[in-house]
């Protein structure tokens, strides 16, 4: 979470970005770039304390603090990168933290304007959502990709191997970048990226488990109703449990609606108590 005064720091350096990106002359490629650039960016400022410093620094003079990004990424990132850089470093952050995780943030959305621009954002969400689910269901695997004692490369190396050339650019270079991160779990890394992805398209996410296999009916009708209930087009994200035994659980953000067999019977239980 950010401070109120990063907050607005990080609404001014999405807005600069935003512009600079409808600028490009080819959005769904030169965007990618930038992305790509900005994650990189975000993890040198991570890495290097002296520089977040001197990027952050409060006591240091707004332009001052831009002409230190426009000097140390010059020739290293596109123009359209440095240019983002340099504004949010002139801009006022609580903390030189929150610097380098907005750095984060922006580079994750240049990525998914990438992948907008090109109509491909409703791909990389679900493609988003199966990774979050295959790491999530394999312990082994969600271990291997979070394990602190190998390097980012070896454990990015890994993911690689079972998404290379199966799933689009943008859900690749993002994957790759929720696995290096070091404050989440991968599968809930990947996870919060579709969520982000929905909210892209100005939807809402439905967590949604169910028994068995949802039909097209069904799925049209949950839809709507969730939709009537948060006032926003909802996507479905749909998980299978035989233990449920009928009926359906749906989480949206911290709401949880249980409408399983299973959760009536405990409630039922609970009652009798």
């Amino acid at each position: 979470m950010y401070a109120a005064s990063s907050r607005e720091a990080l609404a001014g350096a999405r807005n600069e970005l935003e512009t600079a990106l409808r600028g490009l002359s080819a959005p769904s490629t030169d965007a990618v770039t930038v992305g790509d650039e900005l994650l990189a960016v975000a993890d040198t400022v991570k890495d290097n304390r002296s520089l977040r410093t001197a990027l952050a620094d409060s006591a240091s003079a707004a332009d001052s603090r831009a002409k230190v990004a426009e000097t140390v990424f010059n020739g290293k990132v596109a123009e359209t990168t440095r240019g983002v850089v340099a504004s949010a470093a002139a801009r006022d952050w609580s903390s030189d933290a929150d610097l380098a995780n907005a750095l984060q943030d922006l580079g994750c959305e240049a990525l998914l304007f990438a992948a907008k621009s090109g109509d491909r954002l409703d791909t990389v969400e679900e493609e988003l959502f199966r990774l979050a689910r295959i790491v999530k269901g394999d312990g082994a695997l969600e271990q291997a990709l979070s394990d602190r004692t190998r390097s980012i490369a070896d454990r990015v190396g890994l993911l690689r191997t079972l998404i290379a050339g199966k799933v689009e650019t943008v859900t690749e270079k993002l994957a790759e970048h929720a696995v290096g991160r070091t404050d989440v779990a991968p599968g809930d890394a990947i996870d919060e990226l579709s969520q982000s992805a929905a909210a892209s398209n100005g939807r809402k996410v439905a967590y949604v488990t169910s028994v068995g296999e949802l039909s097209a009916e069904q799925r049209t009708k949950l839809s709507a109703k969730l939709a009537e209930i948060y006032d926003a087009p909802v996507t479905l994200h749909v998980d299978i449990d035989p233990e449920l035994l009928g009926g359906v659980v749906v989480r949206v953000g911290d709401e949880r609606i249980d409408g399983s067999l299973s959760g009536k019977i405990a409630t039922l239980r609970r009652g009798l108590r």
